[in-house]
């Protein structure tokens, strides 16, 4: 599903990525770990087609979005991909209902078909009493809750996650990291989750090490 070869990266003279080679099968929640510095979040970002990457390529679902202009890039990261960052990234001024219908309705979605996809995820997140509420007046768990049904509103093909579970205590994030694995195994959703918790890393289906801009176990 997605394909990458030989990807490297420099910020001036600092070489982050080295040529990174990785396979990620369908349906796989995937982990990626390492020290910091190690790479991890420049190789999620170029993944996510957030960043572009000096050399290399990056093939989701044949397609190579190396190769894709910024608006063709843009709209193929609307469609096929989802984001959960370590902070939500939640739109204070929206509801939770509102900010999981945002990326639907900026691809184009109608909003009665937007706010059924919402209504639904919120359902599954056991969140449906809390759809009409802020995000000053949710707990953290249930944030982090909201942004993964944002990131999976447009059915995406793989979910980008940064430290999802890195600013939620003990009970909310073994709840975060089970949900990622409901949503595997009943959805057949892909997440590739950069994270410094070997608890989730250990669970994942492949489990990624990198070490100075090298992938040392895969």
């Amino acid at each position: 599903m997605i394909k990458i070869r030989n990807i490297k990266k420099s910020f001036g003279s600092l070489e982050v990525l080295k040529g990174i080679d990785l396979d990620i099968e369908q349906g796989k929640v995937v982990s990626i770990v390492g020290a910091s510095g190690a790479g991890k979040t420049t190789l999620l970002q170029i993944m996510g087609t957030l960043d572009r990457a000096d050399s290399g390529s990056v093939i989701i679902d044949g397609v190579d979005v190396m190769k894709l202009s910024d608006a063709k890039r843009s709209a193929f990261r609307n469609k096929h991909m989802g984001f959960v960052f370590q902070f939500h990234q939640l739109l204070p001024e929206f509801t939770a209902l509102e900010n999981v219908m945002m990326p639907a309705l900026i691809g184009g979605t109608s909003r009665r078909e937007a706010r059924q996809r919402a209504e639904e995820l919120l359902a599954f997140m056991g969140l449906s009493d809390r759809a009409s509420h802020k995000p000053n007046e949710l707990s953290g768990g249930e944030k982090q809750r909201v942004a993964v049904a944002r990131a999976l509103v447009n059915n995406p093909d793989v979910v980008f996650a940064d430290e999802p579970s890195g600013s939620l205590d003990t009970q909310n994030k073994q709840e975060l990291h089970r949900l990622f694995f409901d949503l595997r195994d009943k959805m057949g959703q892909t997440f590739v989750i950069v994270t410094h918790d070997e608890q989730l890393a250990d669970l994942a289906d492949q489990k990624i090490c990198m070490q100075d801009g090298v992938i040392v176990k895969n």
